[in-house]
């Protein structure tokens, strides 16, 4: 015969009811372990008995799951009561004014105002982190100089490469005159940074092109010696 349904009510022999719970908290507590291990869920599990026994089960930690019930019922509710959202949107815009303000204090510390209530261990602070700051600024500096220094000389060579094609145009391949050559004692307007080991050293350039000689409309002076020899 199969088993009579049992009529759920308070067990009136106190015998009975602390055998039906025995068995049926160690049921519970047994369903507890086994859901949280197949489905991977955090359980918590609290049990009083009549007489004020505790039993209890945990995933994890009772704490942890505690301060997290603790914290989405509080979300729940603030959800569900406007006039809790209204409190936690004032209590954000509150920090915010206070970061503001702190913000606003620091950049005039900063700028050397309002230095009266500072001790000296403040006034250090301050000035450690006003040498951070500009030596921040002194490395971005001389990084921007360098990166010009090296463009201008790239144009600068390009100027050169472009003079002393001019320069064989205009005199030949290989042409010694004097207007070719660049003179030894160029000056420092004319000369071009070149960075070596870190330094810089000075490539001179002749930027000046000097103009052929202009023919006359007559014959060569050499022509005419040579016209004058073959008539002797």
């Amino acid at each position: 015969m199969g088993r009579g349904k049992i009529v759920i009510r308070r067990i009136d022999n106190s015998t009975n009811r602390q055998v039906t719970f025995s068995k049926r908290r160690n049921g519970l507590l047994k369903k507890a372990k086994e859901l949280s291990i197949l489905c991977d869920a955090e359980i918590g599990l609290i049990i009083f008995s009549s007489t004020g026994k505790l039993h209890d089960f945990a995933s994890t930690s009772m704490k942890s799951i505690i301060e997290r019930y603790n914290k989405v019922k509080e979300e729940h509710y603030n959800l569900m009561n406007p006039t809790s959202e209204i409190k936690v949107w004032q209590r954000e815009a509150e920090n915010l004014r206070q970061q503001l303000q702190y913000l606003q204090e620091s950049h005039r510390k900063l700028l050397g105002e309002e230095l009266a209530g500072l001790n000296i261990r403040d006034l250090q602070n301050l000035e450690n982190q006003l040498e951070t700051s500009l030596k921040g600024v002194r490395v971005k500096k001389g990084n921007a100089i360098h990166q010009e220094n090296m463009e201008l000389y790239k144009k600068m060579n390009i100027i050169v490469k472009e003079n002393e094609e001019l320069r064989k145009k205009v005199y030949g391949p290989g042409s010694t005159s004097e207007e070719n050559r660049v003179p030894h004692n160029t000056s420092e307007e004319n000369r071009v940074p070149h960075k070596i080991n870190d330094g810089y050293s000075f490539i001179p350039i002749n930027l000046e092109l000097s103009h052929p000689q202009k023919q006359t409309n007559g014959a060569p002076k050499d022509a005419m010696n040579l016209g004058l020899q073959l008539q002797q």
